[in-house]
């Protein structure tokens, strides 16, 4: 009774759609002609998922109880994790960094290791926030995870217990002769502040010229990434909102750039957030992109909470680069491509990023 009275609701509220009558059909035809008996809300929740999956989009999504906790979770300073910093090669989802003393590296998990199934679920076309959710928890708890890992002739399954990780997203060092090297691997709350606290120590050593790296950067929180385009981004537009319904937004500069010559490099995993970035700097002109053009993602996610403490995550808006460029499908293109072969001894991107600084042509 349950279902049909909420299918009739629905065919009530959705009148411009010829095949809701079929919803309704169908849902009754389950209910008192299939073998066994379902739970109204199975079928409430399959066609949730039905309707969000028609949508053909990778990063809109239904997520139940336990996975809309552990998203809420995913980018806050601490939590119960393994101590790695994920994003994607290609499709698959793989490991960019592990942190020393953390569970992850105490297991053997290795940069480069591939995720293929986390507590048996395959990661292959999972968006990045549900992949991560699902590898975080309550600290004590544990996860398994299958990998495969290059030389390895079969995949590794690796238990972890899951501890309290405090990630650190940014790493900076000085190079040679003046020149700052920053690495941002995620966009999390606390990435703005980290970063900005980074430039400023590298000034304090007496930087000249900066390397900002963003290969890998599977992007997050939006804040944090208009802080850091703001280092370096002296006025003007550094991202547009685009909705669909409602009011588009424009987050601009505040003025206070860092004036040093300045090369960004990207890769073919750089993302979302790490492209809001890289899209401001090339189209102000603050610095140079060196590498690969950029994954493609840019789109906004909103989450709603559903009344049984699920949720929905839907794409609601586009960002656009300064110059209203969409990067969605797109991405950036670097303003000297060069690419980084899988087994290259060298860091070629990073010394062609070098070069220019060096030439005084960035």
């Amino acid at each position: 009774m349950l279902i049909t009275i909420m299918f009739s609701f629905v065919a009530m509220a959705i009148t411009n759609y010829n095949n809701v009558g079929n919803l309704v059909t169908v849902a009754r035809l389950i209910q008192g002609e299939y073998l066994e008996r379902v739970d109204a809300g199975v079928l409430i929740e399959g066609a949730i998922k039905g309707m969000v999956e028609a949508l053909d989009d990778p990063y809109s999504s239904y997520l139940e109880p336990e996975t809309l906790k552990r998203f809420h979770d995913q980018i806050e300073m601490s939590f119960g994790g393994l101590g790695i910093v994920v994003g994607y090669q290609g499709d698959n989802l793989m490991v960019r960094k592990v942190f020393e003393d953390s569970p992850a590296e105490q297991e053997g998990i290795q940069s480069g290791d591939i995720i293929l199934e986390v507590d048996g679920t395959p990661t292959e076309g999972m968006d990045l926030e549900t992949a991560v959710g699902l590898m975080r928890g309550e600290v004590g708890t544990k996860v398994e995870l299958v990998l495969k890992r290059e030389g390895e002739p079969a995949p590794l399954r690796i238990i972890v217990t899951r501890d309290t990780i405090y990630t650190p997203t940014v790493d900076a060092e000085m190079l040679e002769d003046g020149l700052g090297y920053i690495t941002i691997y995620m966009f999390a709350y606390n990435t703005g502040s980290e970063t900005t606290y980074a430039v400023n120590s590298l000034e304090e050593q007496g930087m000249t010229s900066l390397i900002l790296d963003l290969r890998g950067n599977p992007g997050g929180e939006l804040n944090s990434a208009i802080i850091v385009a703001d280092l370096f981004v002296e006025n003007g537009p550094i991202v547009h909102i685009d909705h669909r319904a409602g009011t588009d937004q424009t987050h601009y500069a505040n003025g206070n750039a860092v004036d040093v010559p300045l090369v960004v490099l990207v890769d073919e995993n750089s993302a979302s957030a790490a492209e809001i970035v890289a899209g401001a700097i090339k189209d102000t002109g603050v610095g140079k992109l060196v590498g690969m053009k950029t994954y493609g993602k840019g789109v906004v996610q909103a989450v709603f909470p559903l009344a049984d403490e699920s949720g929905l995550k839907l794409t609601t808006a586009r960002y656009l680069t300064p110059a209203r460029h969409d990067l969605n499908r797109r991405g950036v293109a670097p303003d000297v491509v060069v690419e980084q072969g899988p087994d290259a001894e060298t860091d070629v991107q990073l010394e062609t990023a070098i070069s220019l600084l060096k030439a005084g042509n960035a």
